[in-house]
């Protein structure tokens, strides 16, 4: 089988590292190779496990989702010729040896077809729109290929596929309206059915019991599309049966809300995230214990099985007795801990080995490339803490309150009613907290937008007829948008190390756009590259979006300058906050009628005022001054663009 490139969020990446080579033995979860696109470097991990047959790619190829990055030979097919005739020691406890003669000793095996129907898993609504189909008849499809896309008024989601297969028939269309439940396509699957082998046995006393395999499962949090998120909700308990592709979680960003769903059916053993807990991709959210064909598909490593012999052992049967390990074991790792553990870099496997051993990633000492932590040093950390002379206890403190006090008690004042915020009001405090560590400061201009105004009066009619609205937010976003190219830092971030500082290669810009349930902030692709009309359409589909509550989580990432006006609303300036990690916002007011001095009397002009903020880590006051007085002398004279 053949291991894809993900969807890592962004067109295309560059393969920076390459992990594996051929002949070696992955199993799932082990990182196989390293991308970098503009945004961040991303390890790939195996989806299944076995022996690396090829490697299909190069370090430095730029590779898109969907293209083949490794092939693997599946551990099935590498130990079945070991496993035909294995030798095994019969169970000496409560357990009887009885003679039998056999014509074969191992059993064939055939293969078996079946059509099997993939359904809308729970979703969270209760229908959506068919937006995108992802596959066609015939394709070749892995369990968790996301196979189609819906969209519903809270967000747009991929809906995987549940088994792995041969698409037979595809049952819907795009714009089709579906609902938990419904048949999207009919996958057909093959499936190994075991042949009874010809015995001729003796009589025997009791027939051998068979007993099904289990196994505790963890899920983790996938990419989200956004660095981290805040789970909202819980939607199941420890002991509850969740089926494949159930819902077990919400999680929240400042951009969406999403659904994490089980990738198999099963019982919930332990549940190892709260609400309001900060997550990552990688994070571990619960355990699940499967049975039969699951539990032999999630883990590979399973004992091989023992194949017919000359003699033969009947067991009495014993009481299954359900796993408590998970449930049974305090947790090694708190949640703190867990978060800073995601920061590291470090692949899935090395996450899931740290989370096991109880290791706090950041502790250890990293000696793979760039950086990153291995296997290796863990094991060498946790030598070194366990050879280590006992420390003499150190004595607890108190922990420090920080932030801001409780509210006081209103009561003896007439008292009061607590009403929650929204949900996106809710996500976006932690994003905001971050402005208190931003030395924030904003300069204020006003320019005069006469002739920009009058210009746009004889355009608006013929935008009209198009069934466009040409607002003066295009001009302004494709002033700033030129502006930016000559000044980059604007568009820049600071770099980790408060030492340097990262500037992009291409502007987009965040628009910020007013709806019901509170401030979002759509993003405009590379508006430096596009004329006013298209930047005009592309605003009004964007605001469209998010009022619909359809914008994606593509559609809210990679902003590095942000525009937001007050509209109509009123106002004569404010400070608006920049948002980080960016370092300058603009903020745009109402146009006023006001007196201008030309030297001999006053005219009337329409002045538009301007609130730049900046991080002033990164950006003079004086930088800052000539950039508002640019843009003024481009708002002023549009014309100034072509020059």
């Amino acid at each position: 089988m053949q291991i894809q490139a993900p969807d890592i969020g962004v067109d295309k990446a560059v393969v920076a590292e390459i992990l594996v080579k051929v002949g070696d033995h992955v199993a799932i979860e082990d990182s196989l190779l390293v991308l970098e696109s503009d945004k961040a470097a991303v390890e790939v991990p195996s989806t299944a496990a076995g022996i690396v047959k090829s490697i299909l790619v190069q370090q430095g190829d730029e590779v898109t989702e969907g293209v083949a990055l490794i092939e693997l030979e599946s551990e099935s097919a590498v130990e079945a010729p070991a496993n035909e005739a294995p030798k095994s020691e019969a169970p000496k406890a409560e357990a009887q040896t009885v003679e039998v003669t056999t014509q074969a000793q191992v059993a064939p095996a055939v293969t078996a077809s079946q059509v099997i129907d993939v359904k809308v898993p729970d979703i969270g609504v209760e229908k959506a729109l068919v937006a995108e189909v992802l596959v066609k008849v015939g394709d070749e499809i892995e369990a968790e290929q996301s196979i189609v896309v819906v969209e519903s008024d809270k967000a747009t989601v991929e809906v995987p596929s549940s088994i792995a297969g041969v698409v037979e028939t595809i049952q819907i269309k795009e714009g089709d309206s579906v609902k938990e439940g419904v048949v999207l396509i009919q996958v057909k699957t093959t499936v190994a059915a075991p042949v009874a082998s010809e015995v001729q046995p003796t009589p025997v006393e009791a027939a051998v019991p068979v007993s099904a395999t289990t196994g505790e499962i963890e899920i983790t949090v996938p990419d989200l599309g956004v660095e981290k998120a805040l789970v909202s909700e819980i939607l199941v308990s420890v002991g509850d049966y969740v089926e494949a592709q159930q819902s077990l979680c919400v999680v929240e960003s400042d951009k969406a809300s999403v659904e994490v769903p089980s990738a198999f059916a099963g019982i919930v053993k332990a549940i190892h995230v709260s609400l309001n807990q900060e997550v990552r991709q990688g994070i571990a959210l619960a355990t699940i214990e499967v049975s039969g064909s699951a539990a032999a598909q999630a883990m590979p490593k399973a004992q091989p099985t023992v194949a017919a012999t000359a003699t033969m052992t009947v067991v009495k049967p014993q009481p299954v007795v359900a796993s408590q390990t998970a449930s049974a074991q305090p947790e090694k790792l708190s949640k703190e801990q867990e978060i800073a553990n995601a920061k590291v870099y470090a692949g899935p496997a090395v996450r899931k080995l740290a989370r096991e051993l109880g290791v706090v990633l950041g502790q250890v000492k990293a000696s793979g490339e760039h950086g990153r932590v291995i296997k290796e040093d863990v094991f060498a950390h946790v030598k070194t803490r366990l050879t280590a002379p006992q420390a003499a206890p150190a004595v607890q403190t108190a922990p420090v309150a920080s932030g801001l006090p409780s509210l006081p008690d209103f009561t003896a004042f007439g008292g009061g009613e607590v009403k929650a915020m929204t949900r996106l009001q809710q996500v976006s405090v932690p994003q905001l907290s971050l402005n208190n560590f931003i030395p924030q400061v904003t300069q204020f201009d006003l320019a005069d937008i006469t002739e920009l105004e009058a210009w746009r009066g004889e355009l608006k009619d013929g935008f009209k007829k198009q069934g466009l609205s040409l607002t003066i937010l295009a001009f302004i976003a494709k002033a700033v948008a030129h502006l930016l190219k000559e000044e980059p830092y604007f568009a820049g971030h600071l770099a980790d190390d408060q030492k340097s500082v990262l500037l992009r290669n291409e502007i987009h810009m965040g628009i910020a756009v007013a709806t019901p349930d509170g401030l979002t902030v759509p993003v405009l692709r590379n508006p430096d590259q596009k004329p006013i009309k298209q930047i005009a359409t592309e605003l009004a589909e964007l605001s469209q979006k998010a009022r619909d509550r359809k914008l994606s989580p593509k559609d809210l990432q990679g902003a590095n300058f942000t525009i937001t006006s007050l509209g109509s609303i009123g106002g004569t300036a404010f400070t608006p906050l920049v948002n980080w990690p960016q370092v300058a916002i603009l903020g745009i007011s109402p146009a006023t009628m006001q007196p201008v001095w030309n030297g001999k009397d006053f005219d009337p002009r329409l002045m538009l005022p301007l609130s730049l903020s900046y991080d002033h880590r990164v950006i003079n006051g004086a930088d800052a001054a000539r950039f508002t007085h640019k843009l003024t002398k481009l708002l002023k004279d549009i014309r100034n663009l072509l020059l």
